[in-house]
């Protein structure tokens, strides 16, 4: 049975029929900067509309986006992006379309994707970061999505790392997201090119353009770079001083890195594992977890938000 599953981004949402082994048999796209609620509901109920007109039996809709959502899937208490507070959007969409609606975090919806369909699919316990302008993250455990007992559980990208850190724009200081993201990985080339000494390329750029891009650290890493590389373990060793403290926790089998950083791969999770293996309390007394890459990127959200209403529908 098919599902569709609509993730709503910061300037567009994404839409996609999706069967029941996670394969997209249908798309949607269309760009959108609205904040208001109304313009975003408009654009979901339309969406949804288009994606159900076609010959698939459709279970229901799940709905993707960044915020705190409630326990049962149905209350937006708070969105960054969009100007939801407390929004019964699933009472809203419902009324509105002819299908069972889900609401759903959006890293929460990627991270159930990559548990069920891409480098998690063969595990039970799974943590996903994904390594993004931000750091974002879900937690699944025992089979089960993790939401917590209010529904806003596994925000990740907020476990505190440093004390007294770097102010995070959560209104806390010392967030990984402030030593572990691609913003952090760009303030740190930018200051590894100013102190000089570490990778004649990345200062040439640093004083040709006058700030370094994610693009241009990017390109820097796959050049072999000294400078951008050692910066790339500095975000690793965060990353994985960060996991140590999850892997304490949760006890997961694998570690997923996504993100746009992600696609470093293996350059990326070295220092992370050695930071993690560094960090883990009483090593060698259980087996270890294994750290991977991504394998859904782009279409996780969508993916990730059909199937879990596909699950809704059906009650499985």
């Amino acid at each position: 049975m098919h599902a569709i599953g609509i993730d709503i981004g910061g300037t567009k949402i994404a839409g996609a029929v999706v069967d029941e082994f996670g394969v997209i048999v249908r798309e949607d796209r269309v760009p959108t900067e609205a904040t208001e609620p109304i313009e975003i509901e408009n654009a979901v109920v339309a969406m949804i509309e288009r994606l159900a007109d076609g010959p698939e039996v459709i279970a229901g809709a799940g709905v993707a986006a960044a915020g705190f959502f409630d326990a049962a899937q149905s209350t937006v208490y708070y969105s960054p992006n969009i100007a939801w507070r407390h929004e019964p959007l699933r009472e809203k969409l419902e009324k509105r379309v002819d299908l069972p609606i889900i609401i759903e975090n959006d890293a929460n919806a990627a991270g159930w994707a990559e548990f069920r369909y891409g480098a998690g699919r063969l595990v039970s316990d799974m943590v996903i970061l994904t390594i993004g302008t931000g750091v974002g993250g879900a937690i699944v455990s025992n089979d089960r999505l993790f939401r917590g007992g209010f529904g806003a559980g596994a925000e990740l990208g907020h476990m505190r790392v440093v004390p007294g850190g770097l102010p995070c724009g959560c209104g806390a200081h010392g967030c990984i997201e402030q030593y572990g993201s691609g913003r952090a990985l760009q303030r740190m080339a930018n200051e590894l090119a100013d102190a000089g000494g570490i990778g004649q390329s990345l200062a040439d750029v640093r004083a040709r353009t006058g700030s370094l891009t994610g693009a241009d650290i990017s390109d820097l890493i796959v050049a072999g770079d000294a400078g951008a590389l050692a910066a790339l373990r500095q975000l690793g060793d965060w990353l994985g001083q960060a996991c140590a403290s999850l892997g304490a926790i949760l006890d997961p089998q694998v570690f997923v890195f996504g993100g746009g950083v992600a696609q470093a791969g293996e350059q990326l999770l070295e220092p992370i594992r050695l930071a993690y293996f560094e960090n883990l309390p009483a090593r060698g007394f259980h087996p270890e977890p294994e750290f991977k890459i991504a394998e859904l990127v782009n279409d996780a959200g969508a993916v990730g938000a059909a199937d879990l209403a596909r699950l809704h529908a059906t009650g499985r």
